[in-house]
């Protein structure tokens, strides 16, 4: 039986906004590196950045840290940044040990992680969000 790690993405301007669910631990991590680097090129709308919204995890390994690494030192090499968003509470506290709170910009919300990469692509988010 394979487990298999849901993830959803999307373009909002120039910056790619990814939706992992479930854990990333050594069983999915390769599988979260497969979907994580394409996105990583300038081609993929993440000219940018990247965000990672972690409300639907609710754990990750050294694993999956390292992808993250790997991830944030290709976007960083080109110029683009990189955001986490949603961290439940096992995820924050590993975030906080591990130290890479300090690695990867930590925001409350995709908006507000959005507004600091990028106006046009948080203008794009509000947009798919109608108010209220």
């Amino acid at each position: 039986m394979a487990i298999v790690m849901q993830t959803t993405h999307r373009a909002l301007g120039d910056v790619v906004v990814l939706e992992p669910v479930g854990r990333i631990d050594y069983l999915v991590a390769a599988e979260f590196e497969r979907t994580l680097m394409p996105l990583l090129e300038p081609g993929s709308g993440s000219q940018r950045g990247l965000v990672i919204d972690f409300a639907g995890v609710d754990y990750i390994s050294s694993v999956g840290l390292r992808v993250l690494m790997i991830a944030t030192r290709a976007l960083r090499a080109r110029g683009a940044r990189i955001a986490a968003t949603g961290l439940q509470p096992a995820v924050q506290e590993i975030f906080s040990v591990s130290r890479f709170d300090r690695v990867i910009e930590l925001f409350p919300t995709v908006h507000a992680a959005l507004t600091a990469i990028s106006p046009a692509a948080a203008l794009a988010y509000g947009a798919e969000r109608p108010a209220p």
